[in-house]
């Protein structure tokens, strides 16, 4: 059971890492991206490529994989840029779909379907569990040092942007923002930062195959966004443990219901967690924890007026 408990604990920071790194794409700077999984799996392979084949430490390894990932980010947003909503997110998920039939098909890079194996894992001395609960610390330190990170970008200048071209980029435009200069830089962090998930899972798990590309991934990540609330990267971070103690504790549930086959007590689960995601949306549409706005009132004296032409002065001020 511990062990359980552990392996469960390390995939949910993991998870957590996909979820803030959505949550700067989508939830601060608006851009629905579908894509993520292909940011996932890029850091994964360039990682284990870098280890496996041409024998770099491990730490080089995971350089390499999160900024690839970042790369790819930065490079898919110019194709892009101009796409909104539907459009955006149809392309994103191409954008993965690409690189899901790159890695079944590049046999001699990816070795396709038959993945690529024995990975090496960081060295920590002990016994399994130590291992696990050594990565487990691991994992969890990296989740704090990032959240600090996309708080530390949430409250500064770049995050009011990325916010206010989520609201309207007509408007962000007209006051003389570099509307793509924002958004690749959105899709070269978030990208960079799934990457970084993509190595943690490959080294962790020490195989890597197309399987990675999983359609409840996807899901679950978008789910953990809607239910912690979008904007809010503490609500992303509760939002994933929420989602995986629902997709766990749905295993348990579905096999107490006797007289189940595997494929039964797997649709029951689906169920389940597709129901709890409609009674979200209907509860709580901005999710439990939904992104607080900045409200202003009305200057009632002269005193007030100027000093909130003094405000207005200040923050007209370019970002650069």
């Amino acid at each position: 059971m511990l062990s359980y408990l552990l392996v469960i604990s390390t995939f949910t920071a993991i998870y957590a890492l996909l979820a803030l790194g959505l949550n700067l794409m989508w939830g601060m700077a608006g851009m629905v991206n579908l894509g993520i999984l292909g940011y996932y799996a890029l850091g994964g392979y360039v990682s284990a490529l870098i280890t496996v084949h041409l024998g770099y430490p491990i730490a080089v390894g995971m350089i390499a994989g999160t900024l690839a990932a970042a790369a790819f980010g930065a490079a898919s947003c110019i194709g892009i840029v101009k796409l909104r909503d539907d459009y955006l997110a149809i392309v994103t998920l191409g954008f993965a779909e690409i690189m899901r039939v790159a890695s079944e098909n590049e046999i001699s890079i990816t070795n396709g379907t038959d993945g690529i194996g024995q990975i090496p894992r960081p060295a920590f001395f002990g016994t399994e569990t130590v291992f696990n609960i050594s990565y487990l610390g691991f994992c969890i330190l990296a989740v704090v040092v990032v959240l600090l990170g996309m708080e530390l970008i949430r409250t500064a200048p770049l995050g009011r942007v990325l916010r206010a071209i989520r609201e309207d980029a007509t408007v962000a435009r007209t006051a003389g923002k570099d509307i793509l200069r924002f958004q690749v830089l959105a899709l070269t962090l978030g990208g960079g930062l799934m990457g970084f998930a993509g190595c943690l899972y490959v080294h962790y798990i020490t195989y890597l195959s197309p399987e990675i590309f999983q359609p409840q991934l996807l899901i679950y990540v978008f789910f953990a966004l809607i239910l912690g609330g979008r904007g809010n990267n503490w609500g992303a971070l509760v939002g994933t443990v929420l989602v995986m103690i629902l997709v766990e504790g749905t295993r348990f549930v579905a096999q107490a219901v006797p007289g189940l086959t595997a494929v039964q007590v797997g649709a029951l689960r689906a169920l389940i967690i597709g129901v709890g995601l409609v009674v979200v949306m209907q509860w709580k549409p901005q999710g439990l924890f939904p992104e607080k706005k900045r409200s202003y009132r009305q200057p009632q004296s002269s005193g007030e007026m100027q000093s909130a032409n003094n405000v207005v002065g200040e923050s007209a001020q370019p970002y650069s």
